[in-house]
This record gives structure tokens, C-alpha cells and sequence, in this order.
């Protein structure tokens, strides 16, 4: 097998163990387990709609007892028959988010009886999605924000600190809305740590963080913000709900989807294949280029020294890095890591990479992420591209669509985060 062929065997390893279908199942009967009336269906992310259908295709009840509503990206819904799917933008939030989430919150949630079952469906991407604003703030300037937020540098959980403490629905505002009914909230982690409350803004978990914490983050990043959201935090009125709400006393949470599960997946695979494989981390935060300079070194040292593993290997790492936007160009997180890596590596031989989103989406664009080889460098220069001028301008999938080595799968309907793999050849004998 090729070094392409198989980095992009252990990525598609990676998304088919953390596919809705499969993971869903399990956890099924536990829902069907604690509902007594009616069963209903609410959710948000990239991978809502995919979760929604895996709920009617096994349902382990009554089919009739379902209904509800989830809210995921464009182009991400998959057809329900008794759970509506509306889409929305993300990561930017648009009119649709801000409407089906004030119909959630207002109407598909209202009047519940303490026989009734709330199950949420949430991954990554929620937050964007479940766009309601709280009172006195405009969509307008949660949209500024959020640019402002995305370009920063801030790290996921930051950010969604600040989301959460803005918003009229996350940071467990809505499991306020569900009471009295049961709720079981499944996540599919898409963050450094798989903390619920952080997934999607945690819309039906307690939250510990405060409205201090977000205007810290708005100072430590020096990001602009509207009166009107400053005025909100300061005023603590947008403070949310702590972990000794009575209102989580009726509520249960279980992660079905992981990137340590997706990584996994990938060395059993590799070693399958005949590569010894060693997961690095599953949380790897920190800017990208900085994170690439790290992996860049390791694999020289891997195939320079045998340190410290044995070449050839593949190294495996996930979690969700971050790009501080200072050009103009076309970039995401894995594409920027891939590119910092590539001018790290210069051409070295026996070193090739694979880093990509796992839903799909890297940044804004609709490519996943790339590869590298030992001869990225080579070809690009041919092309007419500058490697490091392409760098600076955070212009990674301007570069890779240059030269073909970007990677499309179209909506993945999962999401735990990056997913990298760099494989490690031993050095050519010599002659």
C-alpha cells in the first residue's frame, strides 16, 4: 500500500468507527428505558441530523412515540420521517439558526410532563447552530463577534465560554426549558478533553464558568465587542445555570463518539496493515503552526534515531488547534499545520502526513484537509507557489487545491474533531 493510500485508509478507519450508525445503537435502549410518554427528539451540530435518523432506525419502542427537532449545518441533514431537520450556517450563525432555535426552545419543548423523555442529540458545530441571542443583543452582533472569536486564536473551550454566557438557550439554558421530563443528552465529542459542557456550548449541562470568564476572554484576545454584549456580561445577565441547579437532577449524559475512540480505530488499523502505531495525544491544543513544528521534529527524530519509536510507524494525534488569522487567505486549522509542516520538514524523505477535520468541514471551506510528501515542496514551487509566503497569508487550501493534494469527503455526518497521521519510513539503504 502506497503512503497516501494508507494515511487516507486510517482517516476513513477513524470516521467509520464514529459514525452515527454505528455508535447510536448501544445507547437506545437506555433511552427507551426511561421513557413512559412521549419520546422527544431535540439536537444540534454537524452530526445531529445523521443521529436523529440513527434514533427512528432503532428505536426500540414504538416509532409513534418520536418527534422533535434538530438543527445542523447546510448540506449536512439526512431525511427523517417523525423528527424535522432544519439547517442552518455555521460557524457563523445565520437568521435560520436564530428561528429554529427560538422554535425549540419555545415550542418543541413546551409543555412536557414528568412521563416525557427529552433526548438530545448534540455535536459539533451546536453552538453556531443553536443561535439565540439573549435579550438586548442582535444577531448582527453575535455574527461580529463570532468573526472576531474564529480569527482570535482562542482556544474551543474559550470561546464557548463566551457563547454560552450570550446566549438565551446554551450553557443549560435549555434543559431549564425541558422540566419537568426526563432528559438524556448522547454527544459526540468534538473538543480537547471531551468536557460535555463544552460540546456544542453544553445547551443541557450545568456550567461552572461565569460571566467574568467571558469578558476575560474578550480581554485577553482583544476582542471588540458590541454595548450591548458587554453590557450583558458585565450586568451578569448572562449568567448560567451552575451544577447545583435542581433542574440537572432529572437529566443523564453519555458520550458516544470520541476522537480517542476514532484514534484507536486508526492504530488497530495501521498495525493490522503491517505499521506499528502510537497515538500521541487525543488533545492537542496550541496554535496550529506551532503544533506542527512539535510533530515535525518528533518524526525526524523517529527516522534519524529510532527515538523514540522504531521507523517505520505511524503517529497518530487529535484534538482541536487554532489559527490566529493575520492574512487573507483561504485557510483552516489542519491545512495551516500541514503547510507549517511541510516548510519544517523541507522535503524530507520518508515523512508523509495526513491532517483533516472529521466532519468534513476544515475552517469555512468544503475540504476536509490535505497530504503531504517528501515531495509537497518540489511540486508547489513548480506550480508557482511560495510555501512560506502561502504561510503567512493562512492560505492552506489555496495552496493544496494548487497542487491536488487536498482532501473533499463532503459532509462526513460525525465530528471528533483533527485527525492527524504522519507516517515515518526508515531511511533508503545506501549503495
Amino acid at each position: 500500500m502506497q503512503p497516501r493510500e494508507l494515511l487516507n485508509e486510517l482517516f476513513h478507519t477513524a470516521l467509520a468507527v464514529a459514525s452515527p450508525s454505528r455508535r447510536m445503537p448501544e445507547f437506545l435502549a437506555e433511552a427507551a428505558g426511561m421513557a413512559r410518554g412521549r419520546v422527544v427528539v431535540i439536537g444540534a451540530g454537524k452530526a445531529s441530523a445523521a443521529m436523529a435518523r440513527a434514533v427512528e432506525d432503532n428505536w426500540p419502542g414504538m416509532k409513534s412515540q418520536l418527534s422533535g427537532l434538530v438543527i445542523t449545518r447546510y448540506g449536512h441533514a439526512v431525511p427523517c420521517r417523525y423528527i424535522e431537520i432544519v439547517e442552518a450556517a455555521h460557524p457563523v450563525p445565520d437568521a435560520a439558526g436564530r428561528d429554529a432555535a427560538r422554535r425549540l426552545l419555545t415550542e418543541t419543548v413546551a409543555n412536557l410532563t414528568p412521563d416525557d423523555l427529552v433526548l438530545c442529540l448534540i455535536s459539533g458545530g451546536g453552538s453556531a447552530l443553536l443561535a439565540l441571542p439573549g435579550d438586548g443583543i442582535t444577531l448582527e452582533d453575535k455574527q461580529a463577534l463570532s468573526r472576531e472569536l474564529l480569527n482570535s486564536g482562542a482556544t474551543i473551550g474559550e470561546i464557548n465560554c463566551v457563547r454560552k454566557h450570550l446566549s438565551a438557550i446554551k450553557g443549560g439554558r435549555l434543559a431549564l426549558a425541558c422540566r419537568p421530563a426526563r432528559m438524556l443528552t448522547l454527544l459526540i465529542s468534538d473538543v480537547p478533553g471531551d468536557d460535555p459542557s463544552v460540546i456544542a456550548s453544553g445547551p443541557t449541562l450545568p456550567d461552572a464558568t461565569t460571566c467574568a470568564d467571558a469578558l476575560v476572554v474578550l480581554e485577553k484576545y482583544r476582542i471588540p465587542a458590541a454595548p450591548a454584549i458587554l453590557d450583558y456580561l458585565r450586568t451578569g445577565h448572562g449568567e448560567t445555570p451552575k451544577p447545583d441547579n435542581p433542574a440537572f437532577a432529572n437529566g443523564l449524559a453519555r458520550l458516544i463518539a470520541t476522537p480517542q475512540i476514532a484514534l484507536e480505530a486508526a492504530a488497530a488499523r495501521a498495525r493490522e496493515l503491517g505499521y506499528p502505531a502510537h497515538i500521541l495525544s487525543d488533545a492537542i491544543e496550541g496554535e496550529s503552526r506551532d503544533v506542527a513544528l512539535v510533530h515535525a521534529a518528533l518524526a525526524k527524530q523517529v527516522a534519524a534515531r529510532n527515538q523514540p519509536f522504531a521507523a517505520p510507524c505511524v503517529l497518530l494525534s487529535g484534538g482541536e488547534t487554532t489559527v490566529t488569522v493575520r492574512g487573507k487567505g483561504r485557510g483552516g486549522r489542519n491545512v495551516e499545520f500541514l503547510l507549517a509542516m511541510a516548510v519544517a520538514l523541507k522535503g524530507h524523505p520518508g515523512i508523509h502526513s495526513l491532517a483533516a477535520d472529521t466532519d468534513g468541514v476544515d475552517g469555512a471551506e468544503e475540504t476536509a484537509g490535505a497530504v503531504i510528501d517528501p515531495t509537497t515542496l518540489q511540486r508547489a514551487v513548480a506550480a508557482g507557489l511560495l510555501p512560506a509566503a502561502s504561510l503567512a497569508n493562512n492560505d492552506g487550501h489555496g495552496f493544496f487545491q494548487a497542487i491536488g493534494d487536498a482532501i473533499v469527503t463532503g459532509p462526513t455526518l460525525t465530528n471528533v474533531n483533527d485527525f492527524r497521521a504522519i507516517l515515518v519510513m526508515p531511511p533508503a539503504p545506501r549503495s
